[in-house]
């Protein structure tokens, strides 16, 4: 179930930013995810954003790959405020099913901190896990909406980014940065024309197992790259292209089209 975990919450974590509009809107976007070149699961994200309070959900379906990654489904949302160029997170759900093994996660925000939290099964605690402190859930976003920009345009501001996620096992922080600038001409994807790139450094503070190698991994990576593309005509922007490089190849997540 760890790599199933891993592959759904690499997916959140690669997976999505939009910005803002005052006419309701509702879009899908759809993302195919490999590792090595092998596809390993699609995935579909809805988008709800009325400017006075939005909803994102996820459904994937992972099909596997041997022992490396376990097929199953997994199930994300996330909901809150809508004002104007910022969004506010209030909820995040996350639950994995794989090989008869389920893991469900759910999440209350306010004002920026941690209302509640419920994990199950619960995390068994020992040595080797980094105690969550009471400080360390404030100033947090979901895993989700962490990802969800409002507001901005297709420039380097877009990557000027740091937030703080809590994940309701986890508790890290993300910082952003430009690294520059690209056109999307594949015809197999969802999407033709500018996109700009962002770096992405994985900061864990706690809740994580010293001895994960995947935390142990992201922490040391310096290869994650998010590639971002508008939206259509929303005044939002999503990832068009997400890459992390392993030492199985690289993982990378492609937009396969799109519907607004």
């Amino acid at each position: 179930m760890t790599q199933l975990r891993f592959a759904a919450f690499a997916a959140l974590a690669l997976f999505a930013s939009l910005p803002a509009s005052a006419a309701p809107v509702e879009a899908r976007a759809s993302y195919i995810l490999t590792l090595g070149g092998i596809n390993i699961a699609s995935m579909d994200v809805d988008l709800r954003d009325d400017d006075t309070s939005y909803s994102l959900d996820l459904s994937a379906n992972v099909a596997g790959m041997g022992a490396i990654v376990a097929s199953g489904t997994a199930k994300a949302s996330a909901s809150g405020v809508s004002r104007g160029g910022k969004l506010a997170a209030r909820a995040f759900s996350l639950q994995t099913r794989a090989r008869g093994d389920s893991f469900d996660v759910a999440v209350t925000f306010a004002g920026g901190d941690v209302g509640t939290f419920k994990v199950e099964p619960p995390i068994i605690d020992n040595y080797d896990r980094v105690p969550l402190e009471r400080s360390h859930l404030s100033g947090v976003s979901d895993f989700l909406s962490a990802f969800v920009f409002k507001g901005g345009s297709l420039d380097a501001s877009l990557c000027a980014r740091k937030v703080g996620i809590f994940t309701g096992v986890e508790r890290f922080n993300l910082a952003m940065a430009f690294a520059g600038t690209d056109e999307a001409t594949s015809p197999r994807t969802g999407y033709q024309g500018p996109v700009v790139l962002c770096s992405l450094d994985y900061i864990p503070v706690s809740g994580h197992f010293t001895t994960s190698e995947i935390t142990n991994y992201l922490a040391d990576s310096d290869r994650i790259i998010i590639w971002y593309a508008p939206l259509g005509p929303t005044g939002y922007f999503i990832p068009y292209r997400v890459l992390l490089g392993t030492n199985m190849g690289d993982l990378s997540m492609v937009l396969t089209g799109m519907r607004f």
